[in-house]
């Protein structure tokens, strides 16, 4: 329990808990808390309780609704003890915030329906013990993508499409605030002196903030969601992200530990195809993921997470992505997760790969498999080694087994767009084979892509001999026949 601040010496009073839905009564004035007169006026509160009630987050609410909640945060801030709030658990708190709360409405003639006091108290107590008007958001597994554009503009991604919410914060302040204190959670900052950061959630959410005085209307906050059920490739088939038969050779593709890159552009759901894959992973293999901020989700009982660091307040202290993937070599891994390659580290993962490391994966930004093997090799160059654009090129070829693609189309649809074989090099130039592609065909009425998978007719790809030592030739023979079939029926 906690009390209200004592005043002039005298000791806190206890507040009796209460039951979260009951009427509250009046009682004595809270210790040094000031309230003004507020008042919503009864025929208001009524309009409001007749109209059709969309979702709290997507209803824009008044200047009088955050008017009133900033005077009654306020003074719930002047009433309780935060050091005792902080010793309760998650659910007592809220319990005792509402109570205070409810005594805080009951004192001045605050006229409010039902609905918006509950509302009221939730919001409160989201601000308090949550990330405030982020909280609702968080909760809906539909959305995708939050994005907050300073305080009193916050758009999220549903079902591939922006929308815009009615959702608002205080001012910029309690933006920073809410900012920090996520990014606090996972040992980082975020303020003038450090004003970009990666941090995530406790559910792997991924985090960027930018803060003044380089986001010039206020914090610009964006959170990649994750859904509470991890995707399997099954969910994908089902999503016609791939055909069933392209899920059983990515399926395979990750069980005899070929070397994988997933390659995409921002949203096409790289992360989640590699989560998929990692999921055809033996359970007895150990496996060390490397990550600016760790949000992977595998599965497996042997896995060890590693995550960057950023330099400390000198300057000093920071641990890139290539000193981790150096030192997962140290480590005795069987696979190295990069969950995205973005710098020299590429030298780093390819050595692995070609060490040694079967069944190694990454992903990285490019909008095709030619383009990404592209990226890779600018990647290597930039990082200050002096090699041949032939050797690397050959350091690809060895490395690389399988190139996948997803993309994410002009309607919202995620797809897997190529399934492609770097099969080795004639001259210069890098040879590649696709397996699978999607081809688009039109659109319908409402705007949605149609198109296809289509298998190009490889009926023995090139890690035929790989898939033979693991016992996988003859369900990878049957997915192939099957998706020729597939083909021919199509056509």
């Amino acid at each position: 329990m906690f009390g209200k601040k004592s005043d002039q010496g005298l000791s806190p009073s206890i507040v009796p808990p209460k039951p979260p839905n009951a009427t509250p009564a009046h009682h004595a004035p809270v210790a040094g808390a000031t309230i003004p007169d507020l008042k919503i006026g009864a025929k208001a509160a009524t309009q409001h309780a007749a109209e059709p009630k969309p979702t709290a987050e997507m209803r824009q609410k008044p200047e009088s609704y955050y008017d009133i909640k900033s005077t009654i945060f306020n003074a719930l801030i002047d009433a309780i003890d935060l050091t005792q709030l902080g010793q309760l658990d998650r659910e007592a708190a809220r319990d005792e915030i509402r109570d205070i709360v409810n005594e805080i409405i009951s004192l001045k003639d605050v006229v409010m329906s039902i609905a918006e006091q509950e509302e009221l108290l939730e919001d409160i107590c989201n601000d308090v013990l949550g990330y405030g008007p982020l909280e609702p958001l968080l909760a809906r597994d539909d959305i995708a993508d939050i994005m907050v554009n300073g305080a009193s503009t916050v758009f999220i991604e549903v079902n591939g499409k922006m929308q815009k919410t009615g959702v608002r914060f205080r001012d910029n302040a309690q933006l920073l605030n809410i900012c920090q204190r996520i990014v606090s959670q996972v040992g980082r900052r975020v303020d003038e002196a450090s004003p970009i950061c990666d941090a995530r959630l406790p559910d792997g959410s991924r985090v960027n903030v930018i803060a003044p005085p380089l986001a010039i209307d206020g914090c610009a906050l964006t959170i990649r969601k994750f859904k509470k059920d991890r995707l399997k490739l099954a969910d994908l088939t089902k999503y016609k992200s791939i055909t069933p038969e392209g899920a059983t050779i990515l399926e395979i593709i990750g069980r005899v530990r070929c070397n994988v890159l997933i390659s995409g552009g921002t949203g096409s759901g790289k992360t989640t195809l590699l989560n998929c894959l990692t999921g055809c992973v033996d359970h007895d293999e150990r496996i060390i993921t490397c990550e600016d901020a760790a949000e992977l989700q595998l599965q497996q009982p042997h896995v060890v997470r590693l995550e960057t660091r950023p330099p400390n307040l000198e300057g000093e202290g920071a641990i890139t992505m290539r000193d981790l993937v150096k030192n997962c070599l140290r480590m005795r891994p069987e696979r190295i997760i990069v969950g995205e390659v973005r710098g020299p580290e590429a030298f780093d993962l390819l050595q692995a790969m070609n060490t040694g490391h079967d069944g190694s994966m990454g992903t990285l930004h490019a909008n095709s498999p030619r383009e990404a093997i592209s990226r890779l090799e600018s990647m290597i160059t930039m990082g200050g080694f002096s090699l041949p654009s032939k050797t690397i090129k050959e350091m690809i070829v060895g490395s690389i087994d399988v190139i996948v693609q997803a993309t994410r189309l002009r309607d919202g649809s995620r797809k897997i767009t190529h399934v492609t074989e770097v099969v080795g090099m004639e001259g210069d130039v890098i040879i590649t084979q696709d397996l699978f592609v999607y081809e688009i065909v039109g659109e319908d009425a409402a705007g949605k892509i149609i198109g296809a998978h289509r298998s190009t007719g490889i009926a023995r790809p090139h890690f035929w001999d790989r898939a033979r030592y693991y016992n996988e030739e003859r369900r990878l023979a049957d997915a192939m026949e099957k998706a020729e079939q597939r083909e021919a029926g199509n056509a």
